[in-house]
């Protein structure tokens, strides 16, 4: 399943079978390096919140176990930003631009591998966020980023979408490998990418946004 160049994709995230997020963004390439998209500032984005309207991080893990929870539809406030998803790999990368719209650093999310889906209107690809994160500066030096929610939430298996945390960190020091040598995607693509001039953030989400997970 590959994707044309300018299609608007949904970029989900899955918590236990639930939406955690969805983020649409423009396909930029779909080859055998990976996927990689747009995601523009002011795009109509959904986030899971609990039934008080609070996110996940506004409260303990504790707390948000014995919540009911409702997707909210909002608006994208960060930057705008290339993600990269490697073909098969249990990571993506994110560019992140500054005020000025210039490089700032790059993101490495760990995750599980996405899962694609594809119903003719609307596509997407449905990953599992694992929390933990690396923030590569650009001069390649980096940093653990979210350890203490990993660690919180690793303290309750009953609830939490992660089971094997060394494997997570195995994936997370392999990227790091690839970081400091400067290799691909690290070296230098997409830092100064400039998106078609239509590629905005649209106003509402695809009907059919909030279909079931694939994973």
């Amino acid at each position: 399943m590959a994707w044309e160049r300018g299609r608007l994709v949904l970029d989900r995230n899955v918590r236990r079978g639930r939406i955690g997020w969805v983020r649409p963004g423009w396909v930029i390439s779909d080859d055998e390096r990976g996927l990689a998209i747009w995601i523009a500032r002011g795009a109509a984005v959904a986030n899971e919140v609990a039934d008080d309207g609070r996110g996940m991080r506004a409260m303990p893990f504790a707390e948000w176990t014995t919540r009911s929870y409702r997707l909210a539809v909002s608006v994208w406030q960060g930057p705008p930003l290339v993600k990269f998803y490697p073909a098969g790999a249990a990571h993506s990368v994110w560019w992140f631009r500054g005020d000025d719209g210039r490089f700032a650093n790059w993101y490495v999310n760990l995750e599980e591998p996405g899962v694609r889906w594809d119903d003719g209107e609307v596509a997407g690809i449905d990953v599992v966020d694992q929390d933990l994160d690396v923030v590569v500066r650009p001069d390649r030096s980096w940093f653990w980023k979210d350890e203490e929610e990993f660690r919180e939430r690793l303290a309750y298996p009953e609830h939490y979408w992660v089971a094997d945390e060394a494997a997570v960190r195995a994936e997370g020091e392999r990227v790091i490998k690839l970081a400091e040598a400067g290799e691909f995607p690290f070296d230098g693509t997409w830092c100064d990418f400039v998106p078609e001039p239509d590629w905005t953030g649209p106003a509402l989400l695809p009907t059919g946004w909030d279909r079931p997970p694939a994973r």
